[in-house]
């Protein structure tokens, strides 16, 4: 049986993916299939794939998919502080800025952080 990667190992990109991941699980019952940050100088940002209930795939179909991506925004404003603290958390850093939106199809939405920049360090 596969054990589980400590988070101690994992790395910070890791750590933000499955925080968001869980998160997302949490508030909407479930998550998205796929994951993926890239921390690049003080932005973070997280694209999930497969992340739509189907339920709202059905909407989506039925053509009703601003109603989905609005519904979305609601979540993503409800979920706002929870993602911020998990990334403050994994990085050490404040967050400064959050944005996040959703594309339906393809079901894809992207998490963006952007970090307080880091004091420059003393001579």
């Amino acid at each position: 049986m596969p054990q589980e990667t400590p988070e101690l190992i994992q790395s910070p990109s890791m750590r933000i993916s499955n925080m968001t991941v869980r998160v997302l699980h949490e508030y909407t019952g479930r998550g998205p299939t796929k994951a993926r940050t890239t921390i690049t100088g003080d932005l973070v940002v997280v694209v999930l794939q497969d992340t739509l209930l189907k339920a709202e795939r059905t909407l989506v179909d039925a053509g009703d998919g601003e109603f989905v991506r609005e519904l979305r925004r609601r979540f993503q404003s409800a979920m706002r502080e929870d993602l911020v603290q998990g990334v403050e958390e994994v990085l050490e850093r404040r967050v400064i800025a959050f944005m996040s939106d959703n594309h339906v199809d393809p079901d894809i939405a992207a998490e963006m952080f952007v970090l307080e920049p880091e004091a420059p360090a003393a001579a």
